[in-house]
C-alpha cells in the first residue's frame, strides 16, 4: 500500500528532509586540522652534545584507548615538543627526552587525558646527573559521538593538553635542571668598579698657610700694630688675676 500525501504536505515533508540533512552534513563535514608545533616558544638549550627522544610508551591494555583518533595523536605532539624546544650545545653528554604516558581513554561518556614525560640529563660515561618531570591532566565530557565530532573533541583536548604541558615543562626543567641550561644570548658584561683617584701627598717645601688680611676701605688707613706693650690709662687700677674659688 502506498501512502499518498497532498502535494503541499508533500513539499513541505521534503524541504524538512533537506534542511535536517543540511545541518547534520554541516556539523559532520571533515575539516583540516594543522599539525601542532611548538617552536615559537623559548627554546630550552642543554650543555649536552646530542638530544635523544624514546616515544615507544604503548597503550595500556583493556583500555578504550582513543588518542590516536586525535588529528595530531598525543604521543606525536609531544614528541613535535621535544624537537621544537629543546637544543644541544654543550660539552661532551646526552639528555634524554622519555614520553611516560600520552593516554587520551573514554571511559563512559568522558574522555580522560594524561601525559606524562620526563628528562634524563647523562653525563659523558653513561651516569644521569640531572633529571626533570612534567605530568599534565584532563576530564572532558563527549559531547557528540559522530567521528567527525570525536575528532573535532579529541584535537581541541590535545591542544588544550599540550598548552599545559609546555608550561609545566619548562617550568620543571628551569626549576631542575637550572645548572645545565644555556643562555639563549650573550651575557653583559658587568660595569667595572669606580675606583677613587689617590690624593697626592703634601709637599715637604709648601709653605703654610697664611692668615688672610683683609683689604683696607677706599679712603681709610690701615691700622698698624702697637709699638710694645698695652698700659691702661692713668686713673685706672690695674687688672688682677681672679683668686680661685678654695673647696670648702
Amino acid at each position: 500500500m502506498t501512502l499518498r500525501l497532498p502535494p503541499r504536505r508533500a513539499a513541505l515533508l521534503g524541504f524538512l528532509l533537506l534542511g535536517l540533512a543540511g545541518c547534520g552534513g554541516e556539523d559532520d563535514a571533515p575539516k583540516s586540522y594543522d599539525p601542532l608545533h611548538y617552536n615559537y616558544l623559548p627554546r630550552l638549550t642543554l650543555q649536552v652534545s646530542a638530544v635523544e627522544i624514546d616515544d615507544s610508551w604503548a597503550p595500556r591494555p583493556n583500555t578504550r584507548e582513543v588518542g590516536q583518533l586525535a588529528p595530531t595523536p598525543p604521543v606525536e605532539a609531544l614528541r613535535h615538543m621535544a624537537q621544537d624546544r629543546l637544543g644541544a650545545g654543550g660539552p661532551p653528554g646526552r639528555a634524554v627526552f622519555v614520553i611516560d604516558d600520552a593516554s587520551i581513554v573514554q571511559v563512559r561518556d568522558k574522555y580522560e587525558g594524561r601525559f606524562v614525560v620526563h628528562l634524563d640529563v647523562m653525563s659523558s660515561d653513561g651516569t644521569r646527573s640531572g633529571y626533570a618531570e612534567a605530568r599534565v591532566s584532563r576530564s572532558q565530557t563527549i559531547e557528540r559521538d559522530t567521528p567527525n565530532a570525536q575528532r573535532a573533541e579529541l584535537a581541541a583536548m590535545v591542544d588544550k593538553m599540550m598548552s599545559d604541558m609546555n608550561v609545566e615543562f619548562e617550568y620543571q626543567v628551569r626549576r631542575s635542571l637550572r645548572s645545565f641550561l644555556m643562555g639563549n644570548g650573550p651575557v653583559a658584561p658587568l660595569p667595572k668598579p669606580i675606583e677613587a683617584e689617590p690624593l697626592a701627598p703634601p709637599s715637604a717645601t709648601a709653605a703654610p698657610p697664611s692668615a688672610a688680611v683683609p683689604a683696607p676701605l677706599p679712603g681709610t688707613q690701615p691700622l698698624s700694630p702697637p709699638p710694645g706693650p698695652l698700659v691702661p690709662p692713668a686713673g685706672l687700677p690695674a687688672l688682677r688675676r681672679p683668686t680661685p674659688l678654695s673647696t670648702p
